[in-house]
This record gives structure tokens, sequence and C-alpha cells, in this order.
């Protein structure tokens, strides 16, 4: 924290920056923060002037579309975040064996992120850079089976801690494997796999899990294609094939398309069989295989 005595308004930042005024509330909206919070009285420092000026100002700044995008995803980020961090921090102020106070649990966090954002930015930064972010990718999607009906019958507390343990076990085996949780959507698990036999890998993992009882049933679709990669986030067709396959997945089971049939082909560690085309919402005709362990093969190791 600066201890420099000058601050800015929220008003007196745009003014220093040289910002219009409707495009400064779009950014402050970008960042998640209603209109009316601007006057509450909080004060910026000469720092957070100067990080703001990188991006907003000079001929080296990012233009506006990029400006708006970084703040959203940045927002996004951090408000779902905070969210949590806020619930567990009442939680443990209300705990008497939690010696730590408010603040301190607020700094010891605030120094945290810190290191763990820079660690996973100096790992990106070394990171080959890819041509209009668009790279070969493959992506994969892990569903709960039969959560709809199974949402209905527990309790919160009791649907908050199924979807824990399958965030966490899901999120361990993935980076286990070398891969990378992209985000959760309710049931599902979106992932990246670095090769197609770390994608299987992770597949069988967490089918594994979920035989142990661990964690629900799970169906799972994997594909391998062109992507793009986009303020951490994953679009293109191998996202839409991986969704479509998870969806048509019998339970305890694993689909995957034709590029990653052919790079499993060879491979001893897995059976890989085709099943019958699939029709599917985008797809008349999607070919699909199946990946199971070769049990043989783990006999042999």
């Amino acid at each position: 924290m600066s201890d420099d005595p000058v601050s800015f308004s929220r008003e007196e930042l745009v003014d220093a920056l040289h910002l219009d005024h409707d495009y400064a509330l779009r950014f402050w909206n970008a960042f998640g923060f209603a209109q009316d919070t601007g006057a509450s009285g909080h004060r910026f420092t000469r720092e957070d002037l100067a990080a703001l000026a990188i991006y907003v100002q000079g001929d080296n700044a990012m233009d506006t579309s990029a400006q708006l995008a970084a703040a959203r995803s940045i927002g996004q980020a951090t408000a779902r975040l905070a969210e949590w961090q806020a619930e567990q921090i009442r939680l443990l102020s209300a705990n008497d064996g939690v010696a730590a106070t408010t603040d301190q649990m607020i700094d010891a966090l605030a120094h945290l992120q810190t290191l763990v954002w820079r660690r996973h930015l100096e790992s990106y930064m070394r990171a080959p850079e890819a041509a209009d972010h668009e790279v070969d990718t493959i992506v994969g999607f892990a569903d709960i089976v039969g959560y709809t009906s199974m949402s209905r019958q527990l309790g919160m507390a009791d649907l908050e801690n199924l979807l824990e343990r399958f965030e966490s076990s899901a999120h361990t085996i993935v980076v286990e494997n070398g891969g990378q949780v992209v985000k959760t959507i309710g049931d599902a698990v979106m992932f990246t796999s670095p090769d197609a036999r770390a994608a299987a890998e992770t597949a069988v993992a967490l089918h594994v899990v979920a035989s142990d009882g661990e964690i629900p049933a799970l169906r799972i679709g994997i594909a391998r294609g062109h992507a793009l990669t986009r303020l951490g986030d994953v679009f293109g067709e191998p996202v839409n094939i991986a969704a479509r396959l998870a969806g048509s997945a019998r339970s305890g089971t694993t689909l995957v398309d034709e590029n990653l049939s052919e790079d499993l082909k060879g491979d001893e560690r897995f059976y890989v069989s085709s099943i019958p085309t699939l029709s599917v919402r985008g797809y008349r005709r999607l070919h699909a295989w199946s990946v199971v362990r070769n049990r043989h093969w783990d006999e042999r190791r």
C-alpha cells in the first residue's frame, strides 16, 4: 500500500487521465461497478493513476475495445474471487479459534493473490506466442450425469459439497496431467490438455475418482482442432464438438473426435473404438470414438 498522501476522487482521476466522461463510465462499468458507486468516497492514489495511464493514455495505449475487454476480464474474474473470499473471511471471523483479524486476513489474501498471479503470469510469458491467438487445441468437457434431478433432491449445503468435491477433483486431475481448467459451468468442467495422451489420462483418472464414489458419475467429451484463445477462454469448433460429445456419452464413458482418435491410435495405453455416427445440434453426422484404458497395458507395467 502506498504512503503517498495525494489521492483522487473518481472524477479527478478521469480528468487527470484526460478521458471522455462517457467512456470513463463505460470503463468503470466494465470493471463491474455500478454507475452510482463513483462518488462513494473511494480515493485513488498516484500509483492507481500511473497504472491506468498505461492502458488508456498515449500513442502506445491499447485501443478502446481492448481496454474494455481487459476491464471486463479483470472485473469478472476478481468479482467472483472476491465474493468467495468475503464468504470465507466472514466464516473465519466468526470462529473464535482464528486469531487473525479481518484486516490481517485481507492483507494476507492480497499478498497471496499477487504471489500466485505472478507465478502464472511468468509461466504464460515464457510460452510461445500464437499468431492471432489461434492454436491447435485439445478441449474437454466433463459433465456430472443426472445433475438436474440430483440438484432437486439435495439441500443447498449438500449440493455445495458435491460441487466442491467435483471441482476440486477435476482441477487436481487436470493440472496433474499438464492441463488447465478453463472454467466451470454449473455441472461441467471445461479443460484443455497439452496432448492426446494427457487428455485421455485425464479422462481415465476422472472416471476412476467417480467410480470410487468420491464424485458422481461423469460423461466426458474431448476434441482437437483450431481454437481461438481470448481473455482466458477458448472458442471454436473443438469446443462445440467436445461439448456435443460429452452430452452424447453414456455414464462413465469418454467420447473423442476423429482428430483425437487418430492421435491415440497406436498408443498401447488405450483402446479406441468407433461408435455409430451421432446426430447432434449443429452436426448431423458427427463421427465419434470411445476411449478406455487398456488394462493389459497396466498389468505389464
